[in-house]
This record gives C-alpha cells, sequence and structure tokens, in this order.
C-alpha cells in the first residue's frame, strides 16, 4: 500500500478491511471468487473505503462496523468497475488485463451484479437504515451516470454541463456516499452530515477532473491503463468540450470529427489542440478549485490526524500523477 501519512492513519483498520473484503468474496462456485479475488487484488489505491474510515474515526466512531462500512463501499466499487469494463471494452485497468479480457464479458458482469448482492447483504448486516438510503440510492445514481455517459457518446454537442451531471453520477456519488454514510454511521450532527456529503461530492469531482486530464497528459505505464482511452471511445470530456468551446476554429473541428468517429487515429493533433486551447489548464484549475472547496467543508471536523489525514488526501486526488 502506499506510504502516504492519510494512510498511515488508519493502517490496522484498513488491514482489517482488506481481511473483511477475502472473507466476504467466499462463494460456493469457484469463478466468482477468482474473478473477485483477481480484481480486488489489483492494488487499487482504495480512497473510498479508506473515506469511510477517515470520516468515520474523524467523527470519533471505532469498531467494526466502521470497517465493515468501508469494506460494502470497496464491493459497490469494485461492482461497478467490472460492469465499466465490459461496457466499455476496456482490456487493461490497473496495469494488467480487465477480467473481461481474461474470462470473457458474461462472467465480468455476472461477478460484478455477486459483488452488488454481497454488498446488500452486509449493509443488512450492519443494521443502520440511514446507511442503506444513502447507498441505495447512490447504486441508482451511478447507474444513471453510466447511462447517460452511454447516451453521449460519440456526441460533439455534450454541455459542460452534461460532462458535470454525468461525471457527478458515475464518479462523484460513490465518494459521497462514502463520506456521507460515514458520517451517518457515526450518527453525527446534521450539520456534519452535509458537510461531509458536500466534501465527498467535490473531492469526487476534482478526482474524475483529474482523471480525464491525466487522458492526455499522463502514460500508460504510470495510469496503469491506455493513455487517450476516451477519445478512443468517442466520450466528450471535458478538455474536449473545452477546445470545441474555446478553441480555434480548426482545432474545434479536429476535436469534433475525432469525438464523432473514435478512435486514436488523431491522437497526437488532439493532444496538441486541448493543450494549446487552455483545456488542461482550464480543467486542472477546476479540479483544484473543487478540491479548495472540498478542504473548506472539512471545518466542522474536531482537530485530529483524521482531519488532517484528509485534507492531505484531498490535495493528492489534484496532485497525482495515475
Amino acid at each position: 500500500m502506499q506510504p502516504q501519512s492519510f494512510y498511515r492513519a488508519v493502517a490496522d483498520d484498513f488491514s482489517a478491511v482488506d481481511e473483511i473484503i477475502k472473507k466476504q468474496l467466499t462463494s460456493r462456485v469457484p469463478l466468482v471468487s477468482k474473478i473477485g479475488d483477481y480484481i480486488t487484488s489489483a492494488g487499487g489505491k482504495r480512497l473510498r473505503p479508506l473515506l469511510v474510515l477517515l470520516c468515520g474515526k474523524a467523527l470519533g466512531r471505532e469498531g467494526d462496523d466502521l470497517r465493515l462500512l468501508a469494506a460494502t463501499i470497496e464491493f459497490l466499487h469494485t461492482a461497478t468497475l467490472l460492469h465499466d469494463d465490459v461496457v466499455d471494452m476496456s482490456g487493461m485497468r490497473r496495469g494488467r488485463s480487465t477480467a473481461n479480457a481474461l474470462w470473457g464479458n458474461a462472467p465480468s458482469v455476472l461477478v460484478g451484479d455477486f459483488l452488488y448482492s454481497r454488498s446488500f447483504e452486509m449493509m443488512v448486516e450492519l443494521g443502520s437504515m440511514p446507511v442503506m438510503q444513502i447507498l441505495s440510492k447512490a447504486t441508482r445514481v451511478i447507474a444513471e451516470g453510466e447511462v447517460l455517459q452511454l447516451s453521449r457518446v460519440r456526441d460533439a454537442s455534450t454541455t459542460e454541463e452534461v460532462y458535470m451531471e454525468v461525471i457527478r453520477g458515475k464518479t462523484a456519488m460513490l465518494f459521497e456516499a462514502s463520506t456521507h454514510s460515514a458520517a451517518a454511521l457515526a450518527e453525527a450532527s446534521d450539520e456534519q452530515r452535509e458537510a461531509l456529503r458536500t466534501f465527498g461530492d467535490h473531492l469526487g469531482v476534482a478526482f474524475q477532473l483529474v482523471d480525464d486530464l491525466l487522458d492526455y497528459e499522463g502514460d500508460a505505464e504510470a495510469l496503469g491503463k491506455n493513455v487517450g482511452d476516451d477519445l478512443a471511445e468517442g466520450k466528450p470530456t471535458l478538455p474536449l468540450i473545452y477546445t470545441m468551446r474555446e478553441g480555434t476554429p480548426e482545432q474545434a473541428a479536429l476535436v469534433r470529427q475525432a469525438i464523432q468517429k473514435g478512435g486514436l487515429e488523431d491522437l497526437e493533433q488532439i493532444r496538441v489542440a486541448v493543450e494549446a486551447s487552455g483545456a488542461l489548464a482550464y480543467t486542472a484549475q477546476m479540479a483544484r478549485d473543487y478540491v479548495a472547496r472540498a478542504i473548506a467543508c472539512l471545518e466542522v471536523l474536531p482537530a485530529s490526524e483524521y482531519r488532517d489525514a484528509l485534507v492531505e488526501l484531498s490535495e493528492f486526488a489534484v496532485a497525482r500523477t495515475h
């Protein structure tokens, strides 16, 4: 696991969450366990369960329930990854082959369904109706966000407003659910619950903005995925939307055509265009603005190493290179 201090603050809890994940992956069907173990052992950042632990402990919540909630969030996230890779026909994630590339689409979708189902069993075990309300809503909103994004593939008329609606659904919602459910489990005040809900939303938006930025600035080895994946799939992300809106007529036409046809034939030209138009700088500044607003939300928490870790995690979200 990465050595940042925001992991060290909850190291023992994080290890316990890993054990819960391994235990809950058990199935009487060997292929379910095999695929589940493959994707959960891929070495991701696990920022969402980390947010649960840090927010809960910042509010004074300790114990097995908090760890179980963190594991539940990771199961929800992993289920979405399995489904996303099938929808996007992705062959690479976190530097290795996707589950669908190894086992096919049908097993990947069905194991994703298994993980969703298991997460709801874990929610029932928690026995918190407020948590169930937050997470069941989040699951629906995430699905709607993915469908909205799918409906906009190769649509060069997509606006920044629609783009923000997409990323709030498909990415920020689970960040928000992580921080909001931790506050609910900790029985925090209404002010604290709302502040942490907003914190998660803003952090999630910033995280996706950086992801979309790295699709043009990063390299495949560091990212653990193919650079230009979004362009190849015809997804109109913010750097492209901005270039069409604010770039020269030639830059706008180049991007519009690339979105409409998909593929990577024009990737280098697109990279030059989004840089020259100011789209990358615009996207990076928006990410920084959202993180600043997220950090401001943490003022409702008492001073502690956990609040400090949440600030550091937020700063990492926009400084990262993968």
